[in-house]
């Protein structure tokens, strides 16, 4: 195949590079930032699109986030790109503090018990509930009993305490990040706008110096 690549990576290699990507995330932050301020559209419509992207992050629709995000910047009239982007908020370095905070919430508002070393176990947990799915899948195929538990432990423990609880925070960083963007895309805007007219009107000199020096090549 043409674009494919010529030195296969390893596997730790590319969880390596999923956790840590080359330049460090301060790089890659920086530029999402500068995607997020070259994108057309007003200020708010960015901004929209930034919400849906952060709010995103807090649910646990993990391998679905671009999808959800995508909707959800549908419904608020948001930009579609910007709530992309956004979505970088959940990276590595943020989705442990994420997720213990939503299952923490999700936890006391369904009044069931969190315990401090449960995150410990969510591997476990998730790992658990993908054997299950992989399991009943082969039923359907082969001469096997489904089996369910972990599937309903998972959603019990994990899933549903996630989703609950990781509206209301959800909602408080992306509209913390909806304000911030506002005014900082809005004064790249100008300030883009404003060196675009100056570059304008320096073309426009330089072709008005060049007529005159031609029409006086013409006099003389």
């Amino acid at each position: 195949m043409v674009f494919k690549r010529r030195d296969k990576r390893p596997i730790h290699k590319i969880v390596l590079d999923f956790l840590w990507p080359k330049g460090g995330w301060t790089r890659a932050f920086h530029y999402v930032r500068h995607r997020l301020h070259r994108l057309p559209g007003s200020p708010e419509f960015i901004a929209r699109g930034v919400w849906a992207g952060v709010f995103t992050t807090f649910t646990p629709f993990y391998g679905l986030h671009f999808v959800v995000a995508a909707l959800i910047a549908r419904v608020f009239n948001g930009n579609l790109l910007a709530a992309l982007l956004s979505t970088f908020f959940g990276n590595p370095l943020t989705y442990l503090p994420i997720g213990i905070i939503s299952l923490k919430t999700g936890h006391f508002i369904l009044g069931t018990e969190f315990h401090e070393g449960e995150h410990r176990s969510l591997v476990r947990k998730f790992a658990d509930a993908g054997a299950d799915l992989w399991h009943n899948f082969l039923s359907m195929f082969f001469d096997h009993q489904a089996d369910w538990d972990g599937l309903r432990i998972f959603y019990d423990e994990v899933f549903l305490p996630y989703l609950v609880g990781g509206i209301a925070p959800g909602i408080v960083a992306a509209t913390i990040s909806y304000y911030l963007s506002v005014p900082v895309i809005r004064a790249y805007q100008k300030r883009r706008a404003a060196k675009f007219k100056k570059r304008v009107e320096a073309l426009r000199a330089k072709a008005r110096e060049q007529a005159a020096a031609h029409k006086e090549d013409q006099q003389t």
